[in-house]
């Protein structure tokens, strides 16, 4: 029996999506705050105490205990939802905040749960809980990129989560391990075993450019890894930005600007 509302939807765009979902009458997408584009005439917008799942029956205690953990991966407590509340299918868009791509998780499909990083999720069918997941390892939580928090996301319908950059999916077998950079990490269904692994030689760790340790994924289950990892897209947004080169168009500022790889 399924429990989420079943909701159609399409991905449009290429670098910068949005996805648009169809709501049937009495259908009910919920949306993290900002994301939301646009909506046909008949859908009512509503703000919810955190994610309108059926985790929260458990009354005002449980409520406040289930928004509270949005707090800890940097969420806010409430969330929108937007209903279906006329005859025929409407729809409803919601935006990518930054360049990447949607990633769309039917969780039934997935084994019920995703595990993604905290600041991924956009919108999902209502009835998806939107809830924590605390790293096991010490290490894994210390250096793991996103911390000991992660978002996990739970049911048995749609969630959609946005990411930088290209988005690759990837099915380990059983034992099989990928090395990445851990901000390339986007999500992981629970049978992955994820660690993290210090980068062997003090020469490729001062001088690789790359962090000291990466993340160590075990399978069998799926992953899906960002090429563009926001905190390396703001990092060079940053480096640039702050960057002022007064001669900057004169010869010797062309001349700087060879030296330094500018050009």
């Amino acid at each position: 029996m399924v429990r989420n509302h079943e909701i159609d939807y399409r991905i449009y765009g290429e670098e910068l999506q949005f996805v648009e979902i169809e709501l049937d009458p009495g259908e009910t997408a919920i949306a993290e705050s900002g994301a939301f584009m646009m909506m046909d005439h008949g859908i009512e917008m509503q703000t919810i105490f955190g994610d309108g799942s059926q985790q929260q029956n458990g009354g005002l205690l449980g409520k406040i205990f289930s928004a509270g953990k949005r707090l800890l991966v940097g969420e806010s407590l409430f969330m929108t939802a937007f209903t279906n509340a006329v005859q025929g299918k409407k729809k409803v868009s919601f935006a990518a905040p930054y360049t990447g791509k949607i990633v769309p998780f039917d969780l039934k499909q997935l084994g019920g749960t995703v595990i993604a990083q905290k600041d991924a999720f956009l919108c999902a069918a209502k009835g998806v809980s939107i809830g924590i997941h605390f790293q096991r390892r010490l290490g894994t939580g210390i250096f793991g990129g996103e911390g000991f928090i992660m978002q996990k996301l739970e049911g048995d319908g749609m969630a959609f989560a946005h990411a930088g950059g290209y988005i690759i999916e990837k099915t380990l077998a059983p034992g099989e391990i990928l090395k990445v950079d851990t901000g390339c990490l986007v999500a992981y269904t629970p049978s992955v075993d994820f660690d993290i692994e210090m980068v062997r030689g003090i020469k490729n760790w001062m001088f690789g450019g790359e962090g000291l340790f990466f993340a160590k994924l075990r399978g069998p289950g799926k992953v899906w890894l960002q090429s563009l990892p926001i905190s390396r897209l703001a990092g060079r947004i940053m480096q640039y930005g702050t960057f002022n080169r007064k001669e900057e168009g004169s010869i010797l500022g062309g001349l700087g600007n060879l030296l330094d790889g500018r050009e």
